[in-house]
């Protein structure tokens, strides 16, 4: 009979398998369940522990913004924060509008947005994205190109023949970008090494896009879970990292070359990163995005110093960049206003050269106590905590710091705050 065929059947239609081994099958299953939803849970334990990772490093934070210094008095410059390397819809990697553009650096209270479109074959990119000053701050037209050597770079402001640069070698567009009084900038500088033999006039040594392309997937969708709705922006700290080798090539290249290279900031900021659910006329019914612009701003920045008395404006913020007196602030961690490196007793701040000849003293400042680490030639020479540290240079070469915030707990623990642009004796 089909019933007694063999232990297949069920409990009821199977004469040979006795009530024990019923309740043993559904003992099993149930045991099944139980180390299955036990597995889940225990895989969630770390994600909840991030989440309280990201409230205790929020809670320092706001600790720490009510310590804040503000600038001395005799300070002679204006410091003015703003973000290098942003896209729109206009360079076909991007859906980012123009409004929205604008709402995030208000937001931010950014004074400055420097543009880099993508260039298109049939429209010059950098004449229509944003230029000149919308609701307060002074938006920079510019592009961002390759080179037929495999460099790219960051031409501020842009240019109208940038589609048909990729034939050019790095040195030529370099070369045509100083003759129009313009700036550029070597991004992705670990993709191609020919930028340094160019005359580039500066380094993007930290790349946001970049280091968020490490984060794996699946840690961020757990992430996202526990932590977007109430640390989205903190988020990231979960994934930062000192950009070590870009760091590296910059000081390498200093050394060996004899001559500055200013150190900028790129945001990369796209603000393409999502998940949505439009109509059929464009507009969004639901969704989330975990690249705004406004977030992206808030990350890091590039920090640029302007004597006061001369205002905000392409020409003062360009030759600010030209001379290196900028540094760069992961300002999610605090914004970096109220720091300074300068020569001490001397007019000399961070960008300049000084003789080598004579005594020379270091003085740093910041707006927090943090771990102040002062660098020769890429290599640790001497650090100090406090909001103030004084150090004696040590014959001729480049000198640069980078700040610590040691207080903030982990994730933030050991990652810096702030890397300056060095002073240069020669």
């Amino acid at each position: 009979m089909p019933g007694l065929s063999g232990p297949s059947g069920n409990c009821e239609q199977d004469a040979r398998d006795p009530p024990t081994r019923c309740r043993r099958s559904a003992n099993m299953k149930r045991k099944i369940l139980i180390v299955i939803l036990g597995l889940i849970v225990l895989s969630q334990i770390p994600f909840a522990y991030r989440r309280y990772r990201l409230r205790r490093l929020r809670n320092t934070i706001q600790q720490l913004a009510a310590q804040r210094i503000p600038p001395t008095p005799e300070n002679e410059y204006v410091d003015y924060k703003g973000v290098i390397h942003v896209h729109s819809f206009l360079g076909g990697h991007s859906n980012g509008a123009f409004a929205e553009l604008i709402a995030a650096a208000k937001a931010n209270q950014l004074d400055f947005v420097i543009m880099t479109e993508h260039p298109q074959a049939e429209f010059d990119t950098s004449a229509m994205t944003l230029n000149g000053t919308h609701a307060g701050v002074l938006f920079i037209n510019g592009n961002e190109v390759a080179s037929a050597n495999g460099d790219r770079l960051l031409l501020i402001p842009g240019t109208t023949n940038a589609a048909t640069m990729n034939t050019q070698s790095t040195q030529q567009i370099v070369e045509q970008q100083k003759l129009n009084g313009g700036l550029a900038i070597a991004a992705y500088p670990s993709e191609s090494e020919t930028w340094k033999s160019s005359l580039v006039d500066g380094v993007e040594v930290y790349n946001l896009f970049t280091n968020a392309r490490q984060i794996r997937p699946i840690v961020m969708l757990f992430d996202g879970l526990w932590s977007y709705r109430s640390y989205a922006d903190l988020m990231f700290a979960n994934f930062f990292q000192r950009p070590d080798e870009n760091l590296r090539r910059w000081d390498t290249a200093m050394f060996n070359t004899n001559r500055k290279l200013v150190a900028t900031a790129g945001n990369d900021a796209h603000s393409n990163v999502g998940v949505s659910l439009n109509d059929e006329s464009g507009k969004q019914l639901i969704g989330v995005k975990l690249d705004p612009y406004e977030r992206s701003f808030r990350t890091v920045r590039t920090h640029v110093l302007i004597k006061k008395g001369i205002s905000l404006t392409r020409d003062s913020l360009l030759q600010a960049f030209s001379q290196g007196h900028c540094y760069i602030s992961f300002d999610f961690f605090g914004d970096g206003i109220g720091f300074s490196f300068a020569v001490k007793n001397s007019d000399k701040i961070v960008g300049d050269e000084f003789p080598s000849s004579t005594t020379v003293e270091f003085i740093v400042r910041a707006p927090l106590a943090a771990r102040i680490v002062m660098m020769k030639n890429g290599n640790v020479v001497e650090q100090s905590h406090g909001t103030t540290a004084e150090f004696p240079a040590n014959g001729p070469g480049v000198y640069r710091v980078e700040i610590y915030l040691d207080s903030l707990p982990a994730p933030a623990l050991g990652k810096p705050w702030i890397i300056s642009n060095p002073i240069y004796l020669r």
